[in-house]
C-alpha cells in the first residue's frame, strides 16, 4: 500500500531555526524505516511532521538547564527532536527495548548529537543511574502510573514535562494519590503550538518537590 508522506509544512522551519536540516534528515530516516522496524505506522506518514515531529519540537523552550531524560524514548518522540533543536542542553534517552535503543543509537551518530546519549533500562532501572533536571515522556502511559515511574529519577525542584492527548485533565485527576505520594506539585496543563500547528501539543508539566538527600547536581557528560 503506497502511503503519501506529509510535506514539511513552513511552521517546521519556524521552530528549528538553523536546526531545520537535522529535523528534516531525522524525519527522512523515519520515514524510511519506521514503519519496517515498527516505530510508527503505516497511517502516520500522511501526518509524520505534524503528529509526531512538530509536535514533539514545539516543547523545546520549555526545557531548563541541565540533563534532560527521555523516558520510554521509542522512535526519539521527543528525545532525538528536543536533543537536535536544544544543543545546549544535555541528554539521555531512556528505553528498554534493544531494537528501539538500536534505532536511537544510529539517530544520535547520524546526526551529531553530541549532547546525548542512550540508555537501555526501564523507568525504574534507571534509578541512580541517573538524576534529571528534567523528564520528558511521549504515549508512553497514563499519569497514575507514569509519575510513580518517573519522579524518583527527577532532583528536588527538576519538572516533569510530558506530551499528554485530550485526557490529559481527567488524568491529573486520576493520579491525584500518585503525585502527592511523589511530592509532585503544581501539575497543570499547558497548551502549545496553538495557531502555528494544525494540531495543538498538550503538556502536563509539574514540579517534583523532592525529598532530603534528593537534589545533589545532576551528572554531566564526560
Amino acid at each position: 500500500m503506497n502511503v503519501d508522506v506529509e510535506a514539511e509544512p513552513a511552521a517546521a522551519a519556524e521552530l528549528a531555526g538553523d536546526r531545520i536540516e537535522l529535523l528534516r534528515r531525522y524525519t527522512a530516516n523515519l520515514v524510511a524505516r519506521g514503519e519496517e522496524l515498527g516505530l510508527i505506522g503505516p497511517l502516520e506518514l500522511p501526518r509524520i511532521w505534524t503528529r509526531h515531529v512538530l509536535n514533539s519540537a514545539v516543547v523545546a523552550p520549555l526545557l531548563g538547564p541541565g540533563l534532560v531524560g527521555d523516558v520510554g524514548s521509542g522512535a526519539g518522540l521527543p528525545g532525538i527532536v528536543l536533543a537536535a533543536l536544544r544543543p545546549d542542553l544535555e541528554f539521555v534517552l531512556i528505553e528498554p527495548m534493544e531494537r528501539r535503543v538500536l534505532w536511537l543509537e544510529e539517530q544520535v551518530a547520524d546526526l551529531g548529537l553530541g549532547n546525548t546519549r542512550v540508555l537501555r533500562a526501564r523507568a525504574e532501572e534507571a534509578r541512580g543511574e541517573v538524576l534529571l533536571d528534567t523528564c520528558t515522556a511521549r504515549a508512553v502511559s497514563a499519569l497514575k502510573k507514569l509519575v510513580p515511574m518517573t519522579a524518583p529519577l527527577v532532583r528536588a525542584g527538576g519538572e516533569l514535562i510530558f506530551l499528554k492527548g485530550n485526557s490529559v485533565d481527567a488524568e491529573i485527576a486520576a493520579a491525584t494519590t500518585q503525585l502527592k505520594k511523589a511530592r509532585v506539585v503544581n501539575p497543570r496543563v499547558e497548551i502549545l503550538g496553538d495557531g502555528l500547528l494544525s494540531e495543538s501539543t498538550r503538556v502536563f508539566r509539574a514540579t517534583v518537590e523532592g525529598r532530603p538527600g534528593h537534589g545533589a547536581p545532576s551528572p554531566r557528560f564526560t
